[in-house]
């Protein structure tokens, strides 16, 4: 008996399809959400006006981050340093980025949540590069600290420990380890994809 002919059983849907990268569902929303308040101005990062053009900037929500090695990663991305960069005529590209650390994670809610109460203007947020903060697998604490702010971006990258760094060799995609490199190829994809 064909199980399609059994009134009793039935046929399971098909399965749906698969991603093809680890960050191309999205962990959050998109774009602002009403009704997310506005932060205090001590709780926000400030906005900066740009005249030059970057395919992608790079917004360090603390001192630290990575916003500048990281922008040598990716060919004529910017590092904004600490600031919402916005370009009078168009909307910017944007990676937030964090320490793993708990100062870190928590400075990168509090420019999310900024973000997504919609009074940063002209900025579209790909979402949040999380860069190691030693070697090493995160303590469960910082994990589930990781997947609370990712729910409020729309995506997130990891960054491993590169100790190669640390230690001031050059920074340079084509010598990166396999991981940096995948990170850096997944994002890639999504800087040009329109939400």
């Amino acid at each position: 008996m064909v199980q399609a002919d059994h009134p009793w059983l039935a046929i399971a849907p098909a399965a749906p399809a698969r991603p093809s990268g680890p960050h191309d569902v999205l962990t959050g929303p998109a774009e602002p959400q009403p009704g997310v308040a506005v932060p205090d101005a001590a709780d926000r990062l400030p906005r900066r006006t740009i005249s030059r053009v970057a395919p992608l900037w790079w917004v360090g929500a603390h001192g630290g981050a990575g916003e500048t090695v990281l922008s040598r990663l990716v060919a004529e991305s910017q590092a904004a340093e600490h600031c919402w960069p916005q370009h009078p005529e168009m909307t910017t590209n944007v990676v937030l980025v964090a320490r793993t650390d708990a100062a870190g994670l928590r400075a990168a809610q509090r420019a999310a949540a900024d973000w997504a109460s919609g009074s940063v203007s002209g900025v579209r947020l790909l979402g949040l590069m999380v860069v190691a903060d030693a070697p090493g697998r995160l303590p469960h604490t910082l994990r589930s600290l990781v997947r609370l702010v990712g729910g409020g971006v729309p995506r997130v990258w990891h960054m491993p420990w590169v100790e190669c760094w640390r230690l001031g060799e050059p920074v340079e995609l084509a010598s990166a380890p396999v991981r940096v490199r995948a990170t850096i190829n997944d994002l890639n994809r999504h800087s040009v994809i329109a939400y």
